[in-house]
């Protein structure tokens, strides 16, 4: 039977254009129809397999008792342990969580590693926190989720507002109650605690690697090419740094704070160390200010959207002037624009391709700490590019073949690899 037999479920559907949820299943439920996925297949990869609510009782420095909300979402670890990053911020919600964790199943599947789907976040603002506070939040948090960490069960890394010194936290957290040190319980740790070298950089890496795999399918010179890049945090700067390298022109970039333009291109080095010292891309020597919702229709070849989810929406897709979207961040485009970008020819590497390049070193950090063998940058990069064009190549052969967009390509491989698994695992009852 199809999943066309499914009774009760309204298949590619997007109830609410901004939430992130019912955009990925979406998705998930357009490749399950063109796979013809089993009924029973197809309701187990929907469900999250775990979904903790945890309360974070803190005493801020003012001396005032702060109860703070903190969330972890197994959504399926057939293929491995659950895998996913852990942010801060005021607007996590169990929505986010849960579609980032499915996100993170489709992902770490793409690129074929053998990691399953998790996502964590606590409800807090780390700009109006002290260190002292943030490290508490963190420590507390670890043992309200412990029963589901593990360097074989769940193994969580940075993401918005967490950095290595979280993660810091968290394995120490984790190691005093295991009663001895456990490096490979998270990644994206400080190098001097295991982490990998290459790490910082593996996600705008990842986005190097794939839009020179595009520029090469269409036919487009990489000298020159014109590139847009919403946010310049970890992602958005380190992408366009290696991009200015290889010879294209970044000519517009944003942050929260603002965006700035040069039709010649922007000095991106020179603007690395002017946002070290600023921490904001404005006022920048040698770039006139934009507007911030200007940045995703500057005309260019390459846009990449690294700031965070709904940023490209039926609003404003219509509008957009890229020949190819690399999304660094998760789940920047809506499901209702990608008919849109579609329509227009618009070339998409979508996001659980384009910014795998993160989960796919800490896959490689993880591996490391169990081997007690670290590896040179050289050989991570090296590694990282393989899997990464491997990666692409096996999602435009399915596009080609199958005769659909690079997205829906993308969802129809990493669903036929966890399905694949769960057939040959069975049912345990």
């Amino acid at each position: 039977m199809s999943v066309s037999g499914v009774a009760n479920v309204d298949r590619g559907i997007v109830l609410d254009e901004h939430n992130p949820y019912e955009s990925m299943m979406s998705r998930f439920d357009r490749a399950a129809e063109l796979l013809d996925l089993d009924p029973g297949l197809y309701k187990i990869l929907r469900a999250p397999d775990k979904q903790l609510i945890v309360s974070i009782p803190v005493r801020l420095d003012n001396g005032e008792l702060e109860v703070f909300t903190g969330y972890r979402v197994h959504h399926n670890i057939a293929r491995g342990p659950a895998k996913g990053g852990i942010r801060f911020s005021p607007q996590v919600t169990l929505e986010e969580v849960k579609a980032l964790a499915a996100w993170m199943t489709w992902k770490c599947a793409v690129v074929n590693i053998p990691f399953g789907g998790a996502k964590g976040g606590v409800v807090c603002d780390p700009i109006t926190m002290s260190m002292r506070e943030l490290e508490l939040v963190t420590r507390r948090y670890t043992s309200e989720i412990m029963d589901l960490l593990g360097p074989e069960t769940d193994v969580p890394a940075p993401d918005i507002n967490t950095n290595e010194q979280v993660m810091a936290w968290i394995m120490d957290t984790y190691s005093m109650h295991a009663r001895r040190t456990v490096s490979s319980i998270v990644t994206g740790k400080p190098v001097s605690l295991g982490g990998s070298l290459g790490r910082r950089e593996a996600t705008g890496r990842g986005c190097l690697f794939v839009i020179n795999e595009a520029l090469a399918h269409l036919g487009i010179p990489a000298a020159g090419t014109r590139v847009v890049v919403q946010g310049f945090g970890n992602v958005g700067g380190v992408a366009a740094q290696l991009l200015a390298q290889q010879g294209m022109r970044v000519v517009a970039v944003s942050d929260m704070y603002g965006a700035i333009y040069n039709s010649q291109g922007l000095d991106i080095d020179r603007l690395l160390q002017h946002v070290a010292r600023t921490r904001a891309v404005g006022d920048f020597e040698g770039s006139e200010p934009i507007a911030s919702d200007e940045i995703l229709l500057t005309d260019c070849e390459v846009l990449v959207p690294a700031a965070v989810e709904n940023q490209i929406t039926s609003a404003n897709a219509g509008s957009i002037r890229a020949r190819i979207i690399c999304e660094g961040a998760n789940g920047p485009t809506t499901a209702s624009a990608d008919e849109i970008l579609d329509r227009q020819g618009i070339f998409v590497i979508p996001d659980i391709l384009a910014n795998a390049g993160g989960v796919t070193v800490s896959y490689f950090e993880w591996v490391q700490n169990r081997e007690g063998y670290y590896w040179s940058e050289e050989r991570v990069n090296r590694r990282l590019k393989k899997i990464m064009v491997n990666s692409f190549r096996d999602v435009l052969r399915t596009s080609l073949t199958r005769e659909v967009n690079m997205r829906t390509a993308c969802y129809m491989v990493a669903v036929d690899r966890v399905a694949f698994i769960h057939r040959l695992r069975g049912i345990y009852a």
